[in-house]
C-alpha cells in the first residue's frame, strides 16, 4: 500500500511539473513575442528620429516626432548652458584666486626689496641723495659717457694749470694708464 501511494504522489508531481513546464514554455513564448516586438518599434523609432523611413508616417505622426524631437532639443540644450554656466563660474573662481596670490606676491616682492635696500644700509631717501649727489646716469651706454678726468704723474701742468686741449684730445683717444678708475672718482660721505 505504501508503495502504491508512493508511485501515485510521484506521478502527481511529475504532472504537475510538466503542465507547470507547459505554462511556463507558453509564457515564455509571449514574452518573446512582446519583446521582439517592441524592440522592432525602437528600432523604427531611432529611424524616424534619425530622418528615415518617414514616407509611411502620416501627418499626426510627424507632428508628434517633431514635438518629440524640439523637447529633446530644449533639454539637451538647457542641460549643456547649464554646463557651460559651471564651467565659465569654476574659470572665474580661478581668475580671481589667481589675480589674488598675483598681488599677494607682489606685496611680498615689494617687502623683500624694501628689507634688501635697509640692509643694505641705503632706504629709498638715502638712494635719491646718493643720486642728487653724484649724478652719473648708468643707464647711459659706455659710448656716450664723457671720460672721467685724466691724472698725468710727472708732467707739467699748463698755464690755465689743467688739462690741454691736446691732452684732453688724447685721453678720449684711447685709454692710458693715468686714467683713474670710476671707483676712485666716488666717495661717499656717512
Amino acid at each position: 500500500m505504501d508503495s502504491i501511494l508512493e508511485r501515485y504522489e510521484r506521478c502527481s508531481q511529475s504532472e504537475q511539473l510538466a503542465g507547470t513546464n507547459n505554462d511556463s514554455q507558453g509564457n515564455l513564448s509571449l514574452e518573446l513575442f512582446k519583446l521582439t516586438t517592441r524592440a522592432e518599434v525602437l528600432q523604427k523609432n531611432i529611424r524616424n528620429y534619425e530622418g528615415e523611413d518617414l514616407d509611411p508616417l502620416s501627418l499626426k505622426e510627424l507632428q508628434s516626432l517633431e514635438h518629440q524631437l524640439d523637447t529633446a532639443i530644449k533639454r539637451i540644450r538647457t542641460k549643456k548652458n547649464q554646463i557651460m554656466m559651471e564651467t565659465v563660474s569654476g574659470e572665474q573662481k580661478k581668475e580671481k584666486a589667481l589675480k589674488d596670490e598675483n598681488n599677494m606676491l607682489a606685496k611680498k616682492l615689494k617687502e623683500k626689496e624694501k628689507e634688501k635696500s635697509l640692509i643694505n644700509g641705503v632706504g629709498p631717501r638715502r638712494r635719491q641723495e646718493t643720486l642728487a649727489q653724484y649724478p652719473f646716469n648708468f643707464n647711459v651706454s659706455p659710448s656716450q659717457r664723457l671720460p672721467p678726468p685724466t691724472l698725468t704723474l710727472g708732467g707739467t701742468c699748463g698755464e690755465g694749470g689743467g688739462l690741454s686741449a691736446e691732452d684732453y684730445e688724447e685721453a678720449e683717444a684711447g685709454p692710458s694708464n693715468t686714467i683713474m678708475p670710476p671707483w676712485m672718482m666716488f666717495h661717499t660721505t656717512t
